[in-house]
């Protein structure tokens, strides 16, 4: 690799363990980036911690020369107050470690900090685009100008689909797009098991019940409507259960209380395991699914959909973002129109009724995609490609 960077700086909204795809990926990126050599040193914002407090971790990546440092940050209860308190504690965090380039994960308020203050220090810069961050700001009432300046003054940027990509070049105006870098899975630990029967029945899960599964935040962009309207169908027909792995958004609770108030049966059928950190039980609930759900509205490439289908799980989701670039509609998983999602129960029910053959020729098939495009060295070489593109504008 020809790079002259040594030392990034890494700004993230979430970390982790935080919950959800950011958190995760920011992880996986900077410990990727690390295994190139790379000194990182993540600056994340917190809700743990008292306001302007700052805490300190040190995480040692294996078979690495380098290493990943998380600087955590308090936030304060206004966003403002928190990002002119982020860019003192940016400026101190500089004067001791001196990093060559800065790297913004997902647009705002991180890719804004990182450019912002990569102009104040003389360094490149660099965003990552996740997930719904070009949506949100591109449409009233987002910041437009805030999002345009960003990605203008970007030393490079990169996103996590094709589709992210393609819309960073339109708004730019650029026949350049952004480096498209794939979401990566550990093909070891997210893998086809034997469904774990003593798990099964700790979580109250009957012998006769089809498990529909979820994984990650379940909030409205994550399609909480559809989700709940198709259990209320499918249940109509056979015993169903829904199965979120991991917890329900807080602000969601409201909607959940108004559909047990409507279907008490069914919301009795809802189950949540809360936040599971441990990724190898991600893993065990995954392999419980009869099928797993994604009829996200907004999204960039969920790791949870491509977590599921390593785990030979059939997949049907909608279209959002880059979903449809890992799911072949029909082959590896089935792909629902946004405009069409109320239609999932009716899904749900046909996947839950083909052949015992077809739906292992399916679930083969998912695991062989992700198997072919989303994996760490295809992650490692679109890294490499931004750093050389970081330390070939480097002003050092």
């Amino acid at each position: 690799m020809t790079t002259s960077i040594s030392r990034l700086l890494m700004i993230t909204e979430r970390f982790a363990p935080d919950l959800g795809g950011v958190a995760r990926s920011a992880e996986r990126t900077a410990l990727a980036l690390a295994r190139l050599g790379i000194e990182v040193h993540v600056l994340a914002w917190t809700k743990t911690l008292d306001p302007g407090m700052l805490d300190q971790e040190t995480i040692e990546p294996d078979a690495t020369q380098g290493s990943v440092a998380v600087h955590r940050l308090g936030l304060f209860s206004n966003m403002d107050f928190s990002m002119q308190h982020t860019l003192n504690v940016l400026e101190w965090l500089h004067g001791e470690y001196q990093f060559q380039a800065v790297w913004g994960h997902y647009v705002y308020p991180a890719g804004y900090m990182a450019v912002l203050f990569a102009e104040w220090a003389k360094v490149t810069s660099t965003v990552s685009a996740r997930g719904n961050d070009i949506d949100r700001l591109m449409f009233p009432p987002g910041d437009f100008a805030r999002l345009t300046w960003t990605l203008d003054r970007a030393t490079a940027i990169s996103a996590v689909s094709r589709d992210l990509s393609h819309k960073v070049g339109v708004l730019l105006s650029r026949d350049s797009q952004a480096i498209v870098i794939p979401n990566a899975v550990d093909l070891e630990v997210f893998s086809r098991q034997e469904a774990d029967a003593a798990l099964r029945d700790s979580l109250g899960i009957a012998a006769d019940e089809a498990v529909l599964g979820f994984c990650g935040e379940l909030r409205h962009k994550k399609g909480l409507p559809f989700l709940l309207n198709a259990l209320t169908e499918v249940r109509q027909s056979r015993e169903a259960c829904l199965l979120i792995i991991g917890e329900v958004r807080p602000r969601e609770q409201s909607h959940l209380s108004a559909y047990a108030a409507e279907h008490p049966d069914d919301a009795a059928r809802i189950i949540v395991t809360e936040r599971i950190d441990d990724r190898s039980q991600v893993a065990r609930h995954l392999n419980l699914c009869d099928v797993f759900l994604q009829p996200s509205v907004w999204d960039g490439l969920p790791n949870a959909v491509l977590e599921a289908m390593a785990c030979k799980r059939i997949v049907i989701t909608s279209d959002a973002g880059g979903i449809a670039e890992a799911v072949e509609s029909g082959v590896s998983g089935f792909v629902i129109p946004k405009a069409m999602l109320h239609r999932l129960g009716t899904a749900i029910g046909e996947v839950l009724d083909l052949p015992v053959e077809q739906r292992q020729e399916m679930q083969a098939a998912a695991r062989r995609a992700v198997e072919d495009a989303y994996h760490a060295d295809r992650e490692g070489d679109a890294l490499r490609i931004v750093l050389e593109r970081l330390s070939a504008n480097s002003s050092s």
